[in-house]
């Protein structure tokens, strides 16, 4: 039986976001690239094209920040959504506390990785659950060490993650009562925060919460206020795409074998490897953006005010950039990608994130033997943008002993 699709813009887009198509989004992307930039009945405008999307997310006159231009903004503000130069102010300070506290941690999450295996080491057959046992416990970890949030602290910040992250979809999608519940997240984190923050205060630490806290900037530390939101974005962002790009590498591998295979005697693929997962089943989906300005862009003007939305998974299968987007190469050449957004807002943790994937896959590779999925496709998360299964069931001939993947 053949499905056929929407031709409309917003048809398209309902589509995507729609739950029972989580597992493969695809086919709607494609379609979105026959018109890459193209306005949707509800004046958002839906850009796909990997060139196109570039393009505005270098244009100054694209702002990260979704609401109208000329609408009075909240004092609240993350680092997401801010432009600049308050974006770059504080940009600075997280990056100048975050990137040295990050270099040399390949050996660090070696360890980590094989820690976490050898808790399901076995010589019998037998499965486990890949998102639960690895792929959200390792960042998790790292996470809270970087930051110095104590591990206990897990369940709490956890559990508010996932449900803020629903809230990153667009509105329409969720339910009233997801609203309420988002609404009493965002109280319940900025409660958490606070409490931490103070310990914190009292008690200075090495930790990245410090170093932001009491910082050597000439500006000076964060204020009260930066400081608990972008302490939230850390705790949250830093850990929840990771989750989903560890998950969608290890379920590629498992239906690419050859892939799989190559892996285990040859861990220098895993840098270009977790290149095409990051284009080829990317964690974040799409991102929001608004116009500062009119922009000609693909022979149409984006008006200024407008809302935009960017495709970003879309743009990854471009036919226009890509070869052949929808096999998965793992040596993929010239792969440049949109899995880490890209301009003024490219992934502070870019560099944490693909090592933590590199070093976890590769571990996969090597110490799973016949590694099968027991559900594909496995269940998905809700989130649309932050899309990823929600469980990850996988049988084993053995779990082998670990060696050294850094």
């Amino acid at each position: 039986m053949t499905t056929t699709l929407p031709d409309t813009a917003t048809d398209l887009f309902a589509h995507a976001l729609r739950y029972e198509n989580r597992a493969d989004p695809y086919p709607y992307y494609t379609r979105m690239l026959r018109q890459p930039v193209t306005c949707m009945d509800d004046g958002t405008w839906l850009v796909s094209g990997h060139r196109e999307i570039s393009q505005l997310l270098h244009d100054p006159r694209i702002s990260a920040d979704r609401l109208n231009p000329d609408a009075p903004k909240p004092a609240a503000r993350s680092l997401l959504v801010l432009d600049p130069p308050r974006h770059d102010q504080l940009r600075r300070l997280v990056t100048q506390e975050f990137i040295p506290r990050i270099m040399g941690m390949r050996d660090h999450l070696d360890t980590l990785v094989a820690r976490l295996l050898d808790a399901h080491r076995s010589d019998r057959p037998g499965q486990w659950d890949v998102v639960a046992d690895l792929a959200y416990p390792l960042p998790v970890t790292v996470i809270c060490e970087l930051l110095g949030v104590p591990r206990e602290d897990e369940a709490v910040f956890g559990s508010l993650a996932r449900r803020l992250t629903r809230g990153l979809d667009p509105i329409d999608t969720q339910t009233e009562d997801e609203l309420r519940e988002l609404q009493q997240a965002r109280e319940e984190l900025v409660q958490y925060l606070e409490g931490l923050i103070a310990r914190r205060r009292a008690a200075p630490g090495d930790d990245l919460l410090s170093g932001l806290m009491f910082g050597t900037d000439p500006a000076g530390g964060m204020g009260p206020v930066d400081l608990r939101v972008t302490l939230g974005l850390l705790l949250i962002a830093g850990h929840e795409t990771t989750v989903n790009l560890i998950a969608n590498g290890t379920l590629a591998l498992l239906r690419h074998p050859d892939a799989l295979a190559r892996l285990r005697t040859d861990p220098d693929l895993a840098t270009p490897l977790v290149e095409e997962v990051l284009r080829y089943d990317p964690p974040v989906q799409m991102s929001g953006r608004s116009t500062l300005a009119d922009i000609d862009i693909a022979g149409t003007t984006i008006p200024r005010g407008a809302r935009v939305r960017l495709m970003l998974a879309a743009g990854n299968r471009d036919p226009r950039r890509f070869p052949d987007p929808d096999r998965f190469v793992p040596d993929r050449p010239d792969n440049t990608h949109l899995g880490f957004g890209g301009g003024l807002h490219y992934c502070i943790g870019a560099t944490l994130a693909r090592a933590e994937a590199q070093i976890a896959l590769t571990a996969l590779a090597r110490r799973l033997e016949s590694p099968r999925l027991l559900a594909d496709p496995p269940p998905y998360r809700e989130n649309a943008i932050l899309r990823g299964p929600e469980q990850l069931p996988v049988s084993f001939e053995r779990l082998g002993p670990g060696e050294r993947t850094a």
